[in-house]
């Protein structure tokens, strides 16, 4: 017998104005459905979840925010915005709240993983579940690729930040994509050409070298995100592709530490997996979800009195 096709809800495109900034978000599905959001890695936005937004709308309410700096949001001076880990999760926080996202799901990677995992840390009544696919949270899953990194924490200076610059090319983003990919084929150029076209906007080099400045911080909240995991105990889904020369897979393994009930799957692929094992990762996550948010309200507040923000449409 075969299996019935997924009913798709289209995605919709919009933009809302949070914290003073014009932040872009994709989302689809019904209102009345539990939500999912997706927070994307580094250099991408939203535009990395393409593909899996209407593989998951049939069924919940997607949302997948551009963080500031990135894809189609706003991207203002490091003078009018401190680019960094606790804004962006700032930003998102205030985001999900005007669109009446009070409980959610998150999917995390990369640079998603500490934004999603500070969310957490406030909100942890809030997430019904995390997703992580290459999504680092401990010191086991950060090798030889992180000495620059590293340098470049310890001293901020032009040298260390110049040392960061070939990372921050179209050979760096595509040696991002392709990198332990076995089937390169399957993974589509427009991505890392799509990524570069805003990396290569003017200012933006610098304030990505604010940001990996930045992601320091992230690291000196890891005992916090194991105490969260630890206390909380979300239901947790880990997707890794385990030849990703940022992330290692031992960061993976890591987790069953914290979240000894969690479900690990690793995919012979690199850091942005979902561009060649979607087919593989959708049933599990659509699994997944079934089974830890079967019965759950979608994720809205109480009504309340307009306060007069506008969350426009687009």
């Amino acid at each position: 017998m075969s299996t019935p096709p997924i009913a798709r809800s289209a995605t919709r495109h919009r933009t809302a104005r949070v914290a003073g900034l014009d932040i872009f978000y994709r989302e689809a599905g019904p209102d009345d459905t539990p939500v999912v959001v997706l927070l994307h890695g580094f250099p991408s936005s939203s535009h990395m979840y393409r593909n899996l937004i209407p593989a998951l709308a049939d069924r919940y309410r997607v949302i997948a925010p551009d963080l500031p700096g990135f894809g189609l949001s706003a991207m203002p001076s490091p003078e009018a915005f401190a680019y960094g880990f606790a804004s962006f999760a700032a930003v998102v926080d205030e985001l999900l709240a005007g669109l009446g996202a009070s409980r959610y799901t998150l999917y995390v990677m990369d640079y998603g993983a500490p934004v999603g995992f500070r969310l957490a840390l406030a909100h942890p009544e809030r997430v019904t579940a995390l997703i992580v696919q290459n999504g680092n949270a401990y010191e086991a899953g950060m090798g030889d690729f992180w000495t620059s990194t590293r340098a470049l924490w310890a001293d901020n200076s032009e040298a260390n930040r110049n040392a960061m610059r070939p990372f921050l090319t179209i050979d760096g983003t595509r040696f991002q994509y392709v990198t332990g990919v076995k089937e390169i084929d399957r993974i589509d150029p427009a991505a890392w050409v799509h990524d570069q076209f805003f990396l290569d906007r003017p200012g933006s080099k610098e304030i990505q070298l604010d940001i990996i400045f930045d992601y320091r911080t992230n690291v000196a909240l890891y005992p916090e995100f194991h105490r969260y995991f630890r206390e909380f105990q979300p239901p947790a889904l880990i997707l890794w592709g385990v030849d990703d020369p940022i992330f290692l897979p031992e960061g993976a393994q890591a987790f069953l530490h914290d979240l000894p009930h969690a479900e690990l799957h690793r995919f012979d692929t690199g850091h942005f997996a979902l561009e060649d094992k979607a087919d593989d990762m959708v049933p599990l996550i659509r699994r997944f979800l079934e089974k830890n948010l079967q019965g759950r309200a979608a994720g809205r507040p109480p009504a309340k009195e307009d306060d007069g923000t506008a969350y426009p449409a687009g």
